[in-house]
């Protein structure tokens, strides 16, 4: 590989924000490894609706609902039971209730800072 050539392998996808602890850590263990990242800031732009559904299609729902998080004590969210499609669409509607940061490499996924996932996801490729 030449000097100043662009990482080989595949696009690693982080969907989190720059503010979040477990975000920067996901960042940090892929470029350690010299993996091509490609950081989406959920603050600046949502998650698009056919992404999501990918994350839910292969996590559910439910693994990608930050159930301890404030936004979701905040919201009453703690007594309700909700479907998988319920849940779905109120991590749409309120991106604040994801499990970030949401990892996407190729068609392996993870949610929420998952060290072991992360491995699992570069040692599958």
């Amino acid at each position: 590989m030449k000097s100043g050539a662009a990482p080989a392998g595949p696009l690693v996808q982080v969907f989190g924000t720059p503010d979040s602890q477990p975000t920067r850590a996901a960042l940090r263990f892929f470029k350690e490894r010299r993996m091509e990242v490609h950081f989406v800031d959920l603050h600046r732009k949502p998650m698009a609706a056919g992404e999501l559904r990918r994350f839910v299609e292969r996590l559910g729902a439910h693994a990608l609902a930050d159930t301890e998080g404030k936004t979701w004590r905040d919201a009453g969210l703690d007594y309700l039971s909700m479907t998988d499609a319920d849940l779905a669409t109120r991590l749409l509607n309120d991106q604040r209730l994801l499990k970030i940061p949401l990892v996407r490499i190729e068609n392996g996924f993870a949610a929420g800072r998952d060290e072991a996932a992360w491995k699992s996801l570069v040692s599958s490729r």
